[in-house]
Formats: C-alpha cells, structure tokens, sequence
C-alpha cells in the first residue's frame, strides 16, 4: 500500500490556487486539496526580505503519485521555485486514509 501524504504550497491568489487544485484532483494526483485564506508570508529571496500575500493549499496524495504530482505542481505553478514540501500521513482514520488511496489510483486502460 502507498504512504499517504499531505503536500503544501503556496500561490499567489486564489485563482491559481483553485485552478491547481482542480487540475490536480482531475488527473487524480490528489484526492482532496484544500485552499486556505490568505496568509502573509516572509521570506529571504535573491538576498532581499519580502513579503506578500499568498494561498496555501494542501493536497492530500500518497507517494506512488508524488513524484507526477511534483512534476505538475512545477508545471501549473507560476513561481520560479515553488514550495513544495510533502510529509508522511503517520496515522489518521483509517476509512479516510484508503479513500485517499482509492482515489489517486491512476485509471487502467484494459
């Protein structure tokens, strides 16, 4: 069975944010992503503080699928370096966590 994971990124509004989420649980490479409000974010970036506005999302995936999630992330998403960070589901309902598995299975053609 597949390690479930929870992934986060952030984007720069809600519309890419949906727009991601919606493209991800389409090709089945998340069974579920949530779109957080607005959080402010600080960082170091090229040698400069920043700030800005941002959304998070976190997508609830497993690790068969990461590495095509990683890959669309990076595609679809409109920062140069994007945060993508993935951490081991540890425990969690059970039910929940095998419809997570059921859900990002990739469909077989037969």
């Amino acid at each position: 069975m597949s390690e479930a994971l929870l992934i986060l990124t952030n984007l720069p509004d809600a519309a890419s944010a949906q727009a991601l989420a919606l493209e991800l649980v389409e090709r089945k490479l998340a069974a579920c992503v949530n779109i957080m409000p607005a959080v402010q974010a600080v960082y170091r970036w090229q040698g400069v503080v920043e700030q800005a506005s941002e959304v998070t999302v976190l997508i609830k995936s497993v690790s068969s699928r990461y590495a095509e999630l990683e890959e669309a992330i990076r595609a679809l998403h409109p920062y140069a370096l994007p945060e993508i960070i993935a951490l081991p589901i540890v425990a969690g309902l059970p039910a929940y966590l095998n419809w997570i598995t059921a859900e990002t299975q990739k469909d077989v053609n037969v």
